[in-house]
């Protein structure tokens, strides 16, 4: 499609570049700081429940903003969100590495979850609008998919040896020099045509869309301390409640643009694409975090060694990227989300049989090769059903939706399976019952992603991906559901 105009080429390969080391960043980000937790709370004083923060503060105002990033990026531009989200990123990256005590720390990652919002959906944005169709459209987003889920996978590689041999504040500053790549190149792409609407984007939605998600999660995570059916709980969940309907009748109702056109959901592939993305989000996000604590505090890993030990997983999510992209030419997307999420479902349920006196060679490998494949093989084609067929001005929306029911899975998933995780332990500090807390935990993830390949299977249609036409259909390459 693009070899007849040269100009379109360049521009499409540029877009992609700035796009592939974008979501290396974000998705690096997440999962940087797991390996290196126990030693950011000793370094700052956190305790046991507060260090999740470092990661619920940036999961959350990442999440909860996308939808704005998403409308921002359609009224104003996606290469002047893209390029703002970066400086943002890169700035607050660097504070959060002088950070002194632990509030300066969240606040810093919650910073970066603001830049995050910003440059998330509007890389997405120019992908989805570059490569509209064809088989452009399948390798475009296969790697887009490799390159976020190896962001996420070697960010506890990297994350491990940064923390072992320069200091956990290297977590945090490795982030400014890939910022500063995805600037050079995201420079270079033209100016793109605004599709917004005339309206205002709904500021007032974002804000009660982030902080009821917030005060849920906070909600969720001091029920380890005062149970469920404290007054406490219910009164946070209650409140939680109150802000999400808010929410949603501020986006019916308001004069502003909605950050989200509530009618977007009567698509079912939309709505199971998302849905499929909030489980799978829930389950990676505490499955980094059991298996990374599992190798420290149970198998006594440093956190270089943890680091390295997780690189079977990262290799594994590549395979499933390159094999989503050479299976996509003949399967349907939905197809691929089911055996990608299936196998992801029986990898994590393998790291839930792990073991006080186990080793690398047999609570590790095995599980993480599997998981990694299987989440490889899942991310292009979600992403796929969720955006193709989009309008022109809900690209970002689209983007930012998807991007944001990931992020909120992740912080939700945490939450409530850290917590279910520590309900086992019941304040037990051995060895045995942390493992047997974390194995809890792993299976868990294990059940969502059981429940992800049901959503996909009962809400996506069977034919909704042939709609899309996302690679070419001619007599000789026919996708087979």
């Amino acid at each position: 499609m693009f070899e007849k105009y040269p100009e379109t080429l360049a521009r499409s390969q540029l877009v992609l570049a700035a796009v592939a080391v974008t979501q290396f960043l974000v998705s690096l980000d997440l999962s940087v700081v797991n390996v290196g937790l126990p030693r950011i709370a000793d370094g700052l004083g956190f305790d046991a429940v507060g260090s999740t923060w470092v990661i619920h503060a940036y999961a959350l105002t990442f999440g909860g903003l996308l939808l704005l990033g998403g409308k921002l990026a359609d009224r104003y531009g996606r290469r002047r969100l893209l390029l703002t989200g970066l400086i943002v990123f890169g700035i607050a990256s660097v504070a959060g590495g002088f950070a002194m005590n632990p509030m300066q720390l969240v606040v810093a990652r919650a910073i970066q979850g603001v830049g995050a919002a910003a440059m998330a959906p509007a890389a997405l944005a120019l992908l989805s609008t570059t490569f509209p169709a064809g088989r452009e459209r399948v390798k475009a987003f296969g790697i887009w998919s490799a390159m976020n889920a190896a962001g996420g996978a070697f960010g506890v590689v990297i994350g491990g040896v940064l923390t072992e041999y320069a200091g956990w504040r290297w977590v945090m500053f490795v982030n400014a020099p890939i910022a500063a790549i995805a600037l050079a190149v995201a420079t270079g792409i033209p100016a793109d045509r605004l599709t917004g609407g005339r309206r205002s984007p709904d500021v007032l939605g974002a804000v009660l869309a982030t902080a009821g998600m917030m005060t849920l999660v906070y909600g969720i995570v001091r029920t380890d301390a005062v149970g469920w059916a404290s007054t406490s709980t219910v009164t946070t969940l209650a409140a939680a409640a109150v802000l999400l309907s808010a929410f949603v009748l501020v986006e019916k109702t308001t004069r502003n643009e909605p950050l989200v056109r509530l009618g977007i959901f009567g698509h079912r592939s939309v709505t199971g694409a998302n849905i499929f993305n909030l489980l799978l989000g829930g389950a990676m996000a505490s499955a980094f975090y059991f298996a990374s604590l599992y190798a420290q505090r149970v198998l006594g890993e440093g956190p270089a060694v943890t680091g390295l030990e997780f690189l079977p997983l990262a290799l594994g999510v590549i395979v499933g990227s390159v094999l989503a992209v050479r299976l996509g030419y003949r399967y349907a997307p939905r197809t691929l989300m089911v055996i990608g999420g299936g196998l992801t479902a029986l990898g994590l349920a393998w790291f839930g049989r792990i073991s006080v006196d186990g080793s690398f060679l047999a609570d590790i490998l095995g599980p993480a090769i599997v998981t990694g494949v299987g989440f490889g093989l899942a991310l292009a084609p979600v992403v796929s059903v969720a955006t193709a067929g989009v309008a022109a001005d809900e690209s970002g929306t689209a983007s930012a939706l998807l991007n944001s029911s990931r992020q909120i899975g992740a912080a939700l998933g945490l939450a409530a399976l850290g917590t279910l995780a520590a309900s086992r332990t019941g304040g037990d500090p051995s060895v045995d019952a942390a493992n047997a807390g974390y194995g809890l935990g792993l299976t868990a993830a294990a059940a969502l992603l059981v429940v992800a390949v049901l959503v996909a299977l009962t809400v996506i249609p069977r034919g909704a991906q042939a709609t899309h036409r996302d690679v070419d259909e001619s007599p000789t390459v026919q996708r087979k559901e």
